[in-house]
């Protein structure tokens, strides 16, 4: 999978699974943009890309908001000329059962993820569209394909990046730009640490391959789609879930 001069905006990259991309992108020879709210962390994640050997920079960037978005891709070009590939893949839970679900939690799940999603995709479609190349993956999840009680708001919020990534694959397409989804199951990671372990232990049950996925199995399936490889696809939901919702 070679990335090399390639560049890529990672957003919520700083930890978990957006870093775990970020790294596979630098070790294929991509350089890295990644924007994060935690400034402390997006310090230490950019330096720990440059320490492998490739150019990366971060920037402060709250998705749900449109002129933070068009901030950070200004900053990005003006570095680095272009941007090739960009991962949609900041998001958050507020988990609650549908009766005890705040109006704000709800909202700041819709406002954070899915038009986050949306944000950061309507800026950098405009650059992709005139690079007349671009690949752009949106991380969703299971949940947005089979829903999950006590997850109305996230459920929604990754169905809804699934409609988005099909309409804008339809729309892209003749720009060279793809755009496809990643839906990750149950992936060991910070917001799957929290749960009980009784639940924890009952989605696994659910899982055919019998172990929770790590974030470096999605960050292989980000690098599949951000590749060459993957030219001639477009529109798609690649499952990631150890055959979870087959």
């Amino acid at each position: 999978m070679d990335l090399k001069g390639k560049i890529a905006f990672v957003t919520g990259g700083a930890q978990g699974i957006g870093k775990e991309i970020a790294v596979a992108f630098v070790r294929h020879g991509a350089d890295i943009i990644i924007g994060d709210i935690n400034q402390s962390v997006l310090e230490s994640t950019v330096s720990e890309l440059r320490t492998l050997g490739g150019k990366a920079e971060g920037y402060i960037l709250d998705v749900s908001s449109l002129a933070s978005c068009e901030e950070a891709v200004k900053k990005a070009i003006d570095k680095f000329g272009r941007i090739d590939i960009l991962v949609n893949n900041a998001g958050i839970t507020r988990d609650n059962l549908l009766l005890r679900m705040s109006e704000e939690d709800f909202d700041r799940v819709i406002r954070i993820n899915l038009k986050g999603t949306f944000n950061c995709t309507k800026v950098l479609s405009r650059v992709m569209m005139k690079q007349r190349y671009g690949r752009i993956i949106n991380i969703a999840s299971v949940i947005g394909l089979i829903g999950n009680a006590g997850q109305v708001n996230y459920a929604a919020s990754k169905a809804g990046i699934i409609g988005v990534t099909k309409s804008v694959a339809k729309e892209l397409a003749s720009r060279n730009v793809t755009v496809n989804a990643i839906a990750p199951g149950f992936i060991k990671t910070e917001m799957t640490d929290v749960l009980p372990e009784e639940v924890r232990a009952k989605m696994l049950e659910t899982v055919p391959l019998k172990r929770p996925g790590t974030p470096a199995d999605v960050a292989n399936a980000a690098l599949f789609l951000a590749s060459e490889y993957s030219s001639y696809i477009t529109g798609q939901v690649l499952v990631v879930d150890g055959g979870m919702v087959m």
